[in-house]
């Protein structure tokens, strides 16, 4: 869950030109909707020679991923399958007609329903309410954009020192935020995520913020009363 620097794409991409190299996006997280665009490639400016992407692509209900590629990577395909006659390469379920059908009916949703639309309604109510959180003696790091974001807990805010990993923190905010009736992932480093449903109402994105800070505050409490954080 970390968003690159607005910079870090326009200077990158140069130099993968200049010396030939192939950039590939994986989409699977961030494509179909949750930075705002279709693919988080579009948010970023990024303009991958081959993009992998699953999940979304039928919205979970069915297993497919896909990869697409550029006229530079899939000429160089062509061509040498047409020297042995065959592209080889597949899978036993590759084009599975079942999955393949889910993944239409969901790319048609998305448009029909305006997806995209919705996405970039409420994604300032989810970052701003994430932001909300920046003074809070646990938060150390707040990043995010769309409907995707990380709220990073640490020992010493001054600092950025993270919590020894044995004290297990992220997870029992995780387990406190279920109490409270919110599912949130805890990742390394003491890191929250958040990827709400790209349907989710702006009320109902107050709801997981307000969950959420009991469950930081919850965490704070058993901190202190564990001796965990150091002073600045």
């Amino acid at each position: 869950m970390i968003v690159p620097p607005k910079s870090y794409w326009d200077k990158i991409q140069p130099i993968l030109r200049k010396h030939d190299i192939l950039l590939i996006a994986d989409e699977v997280i961030c494509g179909f909707g949750r930075t705002g665009n279709m693919f988080g490639s579009e948010t970023f400016g990024i303009q991958p020679d081959i993009l992998t992407c699953a999940k979304a692509l039928s919205s979970a209900y069915l297993p497919i991923s896909a990869t697409i590629v550029n006229d530079k990577v899939f000429r160089v395909i062509q061509g040498n399958s047409d020297k042995v006659g065959t592209f080889g390469h597949g899978y036993t379920y590759t084009g599975h007609p079942v999955a393949a059908a889910v993944a239409l009916e969901t790319l048609a949703i998305y448009e029909e329903r305006k997806i995209l639309d919705q996405v970039r309604a409420v994604a300032p109510r989810l970052q701003g309410g994430l932001r909300s959180f920046k003074d809070h003696p646990l938060v150390g790091d707040i990043r995010g954009i769309g409907l995707i974001g990380a709220i990073e807990m640490v020992e010493n805010k001054d600092t950025h020192q993270n919590f020894s990993p044995k004290h297990a923190i992220g997870p029992y905010l995780a387990k406190r935020a279920e109490h409270h009736g919110v599912i949130l992932r805890a990742m390394t480093g003491d890191t929250i995520a958040f990827s709400p449903p790209l349907i989710i109402s702006e009320e109902e994105i107050d709801s997981m913020l307000t969950a959420f800070g009991k469950a930081l505050d919850d965490t704070w409490a058993m901190v202190q009363e564990k001796g965990f954080k150091k002073a600045a």
